[in-house]
């Protein structure tokens, strides 16, 4: 038998690290073998999370970049936007295989830095990862040791707008890509709008016009920008629901944009086009690395209507980032993700 390829996780106390450790720990061609939260003590990583109970050999423990380094061949990087970029580069001058899962990596640092309103990392470094957008980006990610895991809302966007971009249609408008998330996107910071007596049986927009993940959106796009990304927060855990709405000059037959859909993604592995007339649901794709894509026309105001749903925690987070170290390694791209949706 293969020895498996040692991994770890930096930042497993956040959502998507925890989702990391669930799905690197049932991963049959890795080991994860290095476990850390951003600061404190080391400690059984069961007791901090009781999820991990069957983990027994597994602590949790402070960064320490030189560690990780030796114990590790590929390391996820999972902190917050202004620190992920810095110790992801420093992991990968050590020599490590690296998936950084911030918006750190992910745009030239004029564009991050108008956005994000930090400091960018250095931009000969950041030119050096791929954006890891699996469906879109294989080959790069085939030959990278630094990859730019995608945003949540980008890669939702992305997925379902991409293959419109070759078929030329005429646009008279602005396109607007509306979509809502689930709380878990924000992460596990606590925050006063998060609480249940906030949260609950509420619905609201937020960062109107300022949402980071506008300028990736659009480097994948090009030709559609500017588009108008609206954000919306749902009472929820986890999900993303995109619609998406582009305004076109001409009449466009719903059976070929289907089928053209259909042929893109045909042998995609998590991306499912519906059949006409379907529209995604949440509880279809949560719990699973799916994204499920829904085309349609309305005739009568000339909008093209394209819809798109995934767990914001898997696709658009660790789950991607898994994938993206399944083609990286030359793995199937469906190991330790082949887990069906939960539902109900």
């Amino acid at each position: 038998m293969e020895a498996r390829v040692r991994v770890g996780v930096v930042g497993a106390t956040g959502y998507s690290g925890m989702e990391l450790v669930r799905l690197l720990s049932a991963h049959p061609g890795v080991e994860l073998t290095y476990v850390a939260g951003h600061e404190g003590p080391v400690v059984p990583l069961a007791e901090q999370f009781p999820q991990f109970s069957s983990l027994t050999s597994l602590v949790l423990e402070p960064l320490n970049v030189e560690e990780a380094a030796k114990r590790c061949q590929v390391v996820f990087v999972a902190l917050p936007s202004g620190t992920s970029g810095e110790v992801a580069i420093a992991l990968w001058d050590k020599g490590c295989t690296v998936i950084d899962l911030s918006g750190d990596l992910r745009l030239p640092a004029a564009l991050y830095e108008a956005w994000y309103h930090r400091p960018a990392v250095p931009g000969d470094v950041q030119r050096q990862a791929v954006y890891g957008l699996t469906e879109w980006h294989r080959q790069e990610i085939l030959q990278a040791r630094l990859i730019a895991n995608p945003g949540c809302y980008a890669t939702t966007a992305i997925l379902a707008l991409r293959p419109l971009l070759d078929l030329n249609l005429p646009r008279r408008g602005t396109v607007v890509v509306d979509a809502k998330s689930g709380v878990s996107g924000a992460g596990r910071k606590p925050t006063q709008a998060y609480q249940l007596a906030e949260l609950s049986d509420n619905f609201y927009a937020y960062k109107v016009g300022q949402h980071q993940h506008t300028p990736e959106i659009e480097a994948e796009l090009l030709g559609f920008e500017p588009l108008l990304l609206n954000t919306q927060l749902l009472p929820i855990s986890r999900g993303i629901f995109v619609s998406a709405y582009v305004p076109v000059e001409q009449e466009v037959d719903e059976k070929t944009l289907q089928s053209h859909y259909a042929d893109v993604y045909g042998t995609e592995k998590f991306v499912t086009v519906l059949p006409p007339g379907q529209v995604p649901q949440l509880k279809h794709v949560l719990g699973s690395n799916a994204c499920h894509v829904g085309v349609s026309f309305d005739a009568r105001s000339r909008v093209l209507q394209v819809f798109s749903v995934l767990d914001n925690l898997q696709k658009g987070a660790a789950g991607q980032a898994v994938q993206n170290m399944n083609v990286r390694l030359g793995l199937p791209e469906d190991t330790g993700l082949s887990a069906l949706p939960m539902f109900p």
